[in-house]
């Protein structure tokens, strides 16, 4: 039985009502003590219950080896400070951040909200965070135990203190501070709940962002650019056309959303008030459709040259099996994570397994994409 789902869960979100951030910041805490100590008793059997091994699961990509397509989404270790304990949950990469190279509080609180009705999360955090320079002090630190790890990425915001009109050079500061330590990067201009950040997907301004950090890239860091549920279908299409002009590892598709329809949620418990009438965005089930559908346009759009990484709305390995034959190689949990528990990830790579036999395929790679695979052109 599934401790988490049928008895913790229940307890935190029910009975205890625990406040969404406080019940965060306490998990991260303590997984941030078991990272410090990779050796010991605890990790071993966090090991043995969550993890899952098959070699019919890894990939390699953009010039990183992958375990497995299941990874943790930006805004879980925001400061990086659990980097060396993913690995052990399960997870086949990991991503840190958002992090800003100005160290910011972030908008008040509350601003972390649960909707179970709708299995979903309501966010408007602002990217808190130490700032870029103290993420890498902490993973220097960690260096060694990363090294033998999964790949980690990292995921860089705007400081809000910093004008539009200076992002690009803003994101620049936070590369060059953090390049060492990253596998990967992703710029993230997508975000509700940074004043202006989403104007910065508009093709001319993400251009000047791109170009300067290829610049500075010397060392070919595989760079991404996480993108917005919410664009049309022609802001896609330009994002598509930078991601190859700029030489971009890959797409991230999608944030969370701005959009309420549909929700079950009439009153947030914490506030008296419907989300309609609360600023943020929406995670989880609601966001699952659109995100898949914008992961089957980018795939369509380029045919496949272009990775992407989905997220939104993954609780299943359906619902991850349903993304990867969208087009997408790797995939990202946070919001489903949070509902169904640690035992996740392993049930999900269990899932994507008898799916893989199910189709007649020998490995992930070959499922990445399949319902155009599939079509008679």
């Amino acid at each position: 039985m599934d401790i988490y789902k049928f008895a913790i869960r229940p307890l935190l979100f029910n009975v205890v009502k625990t406040d969404s951030e406080w019940l965060h910041q306490q998990t991260i805490r303590s997984f941030s003590w078991l990272s410090q100590t990779p050796a010991s008793w605890a990790n071993q059997r966090l090991k043995k219950s969550l993890c899952l091994y098959d070699s019919r699961l890894e990939q390699n990509l953009f010039g990183l080896n992958f375990p497995n397509p299941v990874g943790l989404a930006a805004g879980f270790d925001k400061d990086g400070v659990a980097a060396g304990i993913w690995s052990n949950l399960g997870f086949g990469f990991a991503e840190l951040g958002t992090v800003t190279f100005h160290a910011q509080p972030g908008n008040p609180r509350p601003r972390l909200f649960r909707l179970p009705l709708d299995k979903a999360a309501l966010n408007r955090m602002g990217f808190n965070n130490r700032g870029a320079a103290a993420m890498a002090a902490r993973l220097a630190q960690e260096k060694h135990e990363l090294t033998q790890s999964i790949p980690i990425g990292i995921n860089l915001g705007k400081s809000k203190v910093t004008p539009l009109e200076a992002a690009a050079q803003d994101y620049l500061d936070s590369f060059r501070t953090l390049l060492d330590f990253g596998d990967y990067f992703v710029v993230n201009v997508s975000s509700p709940n940074t004043p202006g950040l989403r104007s910065l997907q508009d093709a001319s301004m993400l251009g000047v962002i791109l170009d300067l950090l290829q610049q500075e890239n010397t060392t070919q860091k595989p760079i991404f650019v996480k993108i917005a549920p919410d664009l049309e279908w022609s802001a896609i299409a330009d994002i598509i056309s930078l991601a190859k002009t700029y030489q971009l590892a890959g797409i991230i598709a999608t944030n969370t959303t701005i959009r309420r329809d549909g929700l079950k949620t009439q009153v947030i418990d914490q506030t008296g008030k419907s989300p309609q009438d609360e600023a943020g965005g929406i995670s989880g089930e609601p966001l699952r459709d659109r995100s898949t559908e914008v992961i089957r346009f980018i795939w369509q759009q380029t045919q496949g040259e272009i990775p992407i990484i989905g997220v939104g709305g993954i609780f299943s390995p359906e619902d991850a099996w349903e993304k990867i034959t969208a087009g997408a190689s790797l995939i990202q949990v946070y919001t489903g994570w949070i509902y169904e528990g640690p035992l996740m990830v392993r049930r999900i790579l269990s899932g994507l397994l008898v799916l893989l036999e199910q189709s007649g395929l020998n490995s992930i790679n070959e499922a990445v994409g399949l319902e155009f695979k599939n079509q008679k052109y």
